[in-house]
C-alpha cells in the first residue's frame, strides 16, 4: 500500500505541477483562450495565486517525505489541495460548467484519500 500511495501522491503532484507552472507563467487571456474559463471571474493576481499554491502543493506532496524532512507536511499538502479542488468544484458550480466539473472532483477525492491514508494508517511515523 506505501508503494501505491507513493506513486498516487506522485502523479497527482505531477498533475499540480505542471497546472500550477502553466498558471504561474501563462498570461491571463493565453489560459482564457486554453478553456481555463474561471480566470475570465478572477484577478490575474488571484490566478497566480492558485498557481502559486499548486506549486506548493506539488511540491509539499513528495519532498517532506523523500528528504525524510518533516514528513507530516505530506498529508497536510494533500488536506491543501483537497481545499483548492472544493474551491474548484465550486467555482465549475457557479459558472454552470459540469461537464469540467468531474476531473476536480477526481482530483479532490485522490487527495483526500492520500491525507487520510497519510495521517492514519500507512502515516510516515509509524
Amino acid at each position: 500500500m506505501n508503494i501505491a500511495l507513493w506513486i498516487i501522491a506522485g502523479v497527482l503532484s505531477l498533475a499540480f505541477l505542471a497546472g500550477g507552472a502553466m498558471k504561474l507563467i501563462q498570461p491571463k487571456e493565453k489560459l482564457a483562450a486554453s478553456g481555463f474559463g474561471f480566470v475570465e471571474d478572477v484577478s490575474a493576481g488571484a490566478v497566480k495565486a492558485i498557481g502559486a499554491l499548486e506549486v506548493l502543493a506539488a511540491v509539499g506532496l513528495i519532498l517532506p517525505a523523500a528528504l525524510d524532512i518533516a514528513p507530516v507536511l505530506v498529508p497536510l499538502a494533500a488536506v491543501g489541495v483537497a481545499l483548492l479542488m472544493t474551491g474548484a468544484v465550486i467555482v465549475h458550480l457557479r459558472r454552470h460548467e459540469a461537464q469540467v466539473i468531474v476531473v476536480p472532483l477526481a482530483l479532490l477525492a485522490v487527495s483526500v484519500f492520500v491525507a487520510w491514508s497519510r495521517f492514519g494508517p500507512q502515516s510516515f511515523t509509524g
